[in-house]
């Protein structure tokens, strides 16, 4: 049984994410706090294996209580914030900086277009993160920390043709794994940066903004037609599938969904295989689910270097563990050795074209 501290100071939405959380018979919601000082209260004398937390609230908001707890008592802590709200947005990766380890849409009731979608996605999260092999302290100072030996599961291959594009793909934690990378990346990347990201709808502007004042990088949200330039990093918009054609172009569809997601990183990895082959780099971070991990494998058989994080820094090792389980990377690396080895195997490539 997953135990669950619920923690808002509305008693609707409190009873709202109770009622969904225990249609669940694996979870059970052990306790209920109004705000951010009774939580870490909560947790210092019950510990439970999860927090699911609004962000503002009286007395102590979600943002202090996620540091308190993180430096205390550390476990996952999920955001709940209202997209519609920019306020709130832009403190849910503030949130993240804090502790957090990940955020949805705040809910609303039964009888909304999206109360099943989002219900089923808070639901999935909850266990998906109480699944996982290893939890730790959330923030970007352990995860930066967190080391270990690179698990190089094939030796790199000399490649021919210059390095295009990096193509990375991300789900639960992706944002501040994100963060990190592009902080560490410490030489001028000279080719530009595709991401997907797994993100509650109305929030990709706000990880855009986020990671533009965080990071040395110019941040876009993809545009169809889009030329990617060097150093640049083009984000997957809201509801669109995201590919690359044969003369590095972005382009934007609204097909359906892959993996039950859209944007999905399948997709875009697909197309990096059959339009760009060996001059790209793939890499899959942490994540629940298998998005990108089979079209992971593709972009390996089509000459392209391919990259998964491993279990000891994945927030959620499901997509890079799905990844290593089709043997699609050809390394399985730490997240702090991730931007070196981009950097490394980048030149690499670039002195096989010269």
């Amino acid at each position: 049984m997953i135990k669950v501290l619920v923690v808002d100071d509305s008693p609707v939405v409190r009873d709202l994410l109770v009622h969904i959380l225990q249609s669940d018979p694996a979870i059970h919601v052990t306790g209920t706090a109004n705000n951010g000082k009774e939580a870490v209260e909560f947790v210092r004398g019950k510990r439970p294996d999860i927090v699911v937390m609004d962000i503002q609230m009286p007395e102590m908001d979600g943002i202090e209580a996620s540091r308190a707890i993180m430096e205390t008592n550390p476990l996952p802590i999920i955001m709940v914030s209202a997209f519609w709200d920019p306020k709130e947005k832009e403190k849910t990766f503030i949130a993240l900086d804090a502790g957090a380890v990940a955020f949805i849409e705040k809910p609303q009731g039964a009888g909304h277009h999206k109360y099943e979608y989002t219900s089923r996605h808070l639901v999935n999260m909850v266990k998906s993160l109480s699944n996982a092999e290893f939890v730790r302290p959330g923030t970007n100072k352990t995860l930066q920390e967190k080391c270990g030996e690179s698990e190089a599961i094939e030796k790199s291959r000399e490649f021919e043709g210059k390095v295009k594009l990096i193509a990375i793909g991300a789900s639960t934690g992706g944002p501040q794994t994100i963060q990190i990378i592009l902080k560490n990346l410490t030489k001028e990347i000279s080719v530009p940066l595709l991401i997907v990201q797994h993100i509650a709808p109305g929030f990709i502007d706000g990880l855009v903004e986020w990671l533009a004042k965080t990071t040395s990088f110019k941040m876009h949200i993809a545009r169809n037609g889009d030329t990617p330039l060097p150093g640049h990093v083009y984000f997957a918009p809201d509801d669109c599938h995201m590919g690359v054609d044969s003369n590095s172009r972005i382009f934007l569809r609204s097909s359906a969904p892959e993996n039950g997601l859209r944007p999905s990183v399948s997709f875009l990895f697909r197309s990096i295989a059959e339009n760009i082959r060996d001059k790209a780099i793939g890499v899959l971070l942490t994540g629940m689910g298998k998005d990108g991990a089979l079209e992971l494998k593709l972009m390996k058989e089509c000459g392209s270097i391919t990259i998964a994080q491993d279990r000891d820094s994945s927030i959620v090792y499901g997509m890079p563990a799905e990844a290593k389980k089709l043997e699609a990377a050809m390394h399985i690396l730490p997240l702090n050795g991730i931007p070196t080895s981009l950097e490394k195997l980048a030149s690499k490539t670039c002195a096989a074209a010269s």
